[in-house]
């Protein structure tokens, strides 16, 4: 793959389930290095399209690459240079954060299993807890640990479908965190979502799947571009209680009647 290749080229791509079409030919180029958030509401075809992506699901029409490999002629280079990371936490609770990433660097037959195990935890600030068993980490921790999972061995493409689902405010922010670090590290990211500040938060581009297509694609200026310029309005301001009590107290704790009276000089 070139650096003017896409990481993730779309074209064409239907699917159908029975006499539903989900899918109605979906055009869509992921730049390498990138992040790109495909927005969409329930039902959108986000996830058929991230399956099909993944080659755990055959598109009936159109043609798809990741990497430089063809999705349908070339799944296996296509497994092994995309990593998928699913809507909830794919992470063993019996085992220790340390024990699921060696577990998943042996099961790509990677050496020294438990260096790249101790690597990925201190990527992810998660060396401390790494001998507590995952049952134990919160929401945001044990995203954090999926997302260190799929990057075993590599992958220099990375989708995350719907990463922030049932996180609290706190555990979303570790996750976005842990994205930008991803992309400043030079991996590309899929980001599928349905929240409209994640996407704003951390996208290069966004693409806006509505009805199984993409209607519109670009950076979050040019989206902004596509509405009328805003227009300056007037709006009465309440004062803050804040406001309100430094006006009774003063700025200095004294009240305002206090300030101005006369000061007794000690002679």
């Amino acid at each position: 793959m070139t650096a003017l290749t896409p990481a993730i080229s779309v074209r064409g791509i239907e699917k159908s389930f029975r006499d539903l079409a989900v899918l109605r030919g979906v055009d869509l180029d992921v730049a390498p290095g990138s992040i790109v958030a495909l927005l969409g509401s329930n039902g959108a075809g986000k996830t058929t399209l991230v399956r099909i992506l993944a080659t755990l699901l055959r598109a009936d029409a159109g043609a798809a690459s990741v990497a430089g490999h063809d999705v349908r002629g070339d799944a296996q280079r296509v497994r092994e240079s995309l990593s998928l990371t699913g809507q909830f936490a794919a992470v063993d609770e019996v085992l220790t954060g340390r024990e699921n990433l060696a577990l998943v660097a042996r099961l790509r037959h990677l050496p020294d299993p438990n260096g790249i195990a101790d690597r990925l935890l201190a990527r992810f600030s998660l060396t401390d807890a790494g001998g507590r068993r995952a049952a134990t980490y919160s929401g945001g921790m044990r995203r954090r640990l999926d997302i260190a999972m799929s990057l075993v061995g590599d992958p220099r493409v990375v989708v995350l479908d719907e990463p922030t689902t049932g996180l609290d405010p706190q555990a979303r922010i570790e996750v976005w965190d842990a994205v930008r670090e991803l992309a400043g590290a030079g991996t590309t990211v899929l980001l599928t979502t349905q929240h409209l500040e994640e996407a704003e938060q951390l996208a290069d581009r966004i693409a806006i799947l509505h009805r199984g297509v993409i209607v519109q694609d670009g950076t979050l200026d040019e989206l902004r571009a596509l509405l009328p310029q805003a227009t300056v309005e007037t709006v009465e301001r309440q004062p803050s209680l804040e406001e309100v009590f430094l006006a009774v107290v003063g700025a200095d704790g004294a009240s305002p009647d206090e300030a101005s009276a006369p000061k007794e000089v000690d002679r």
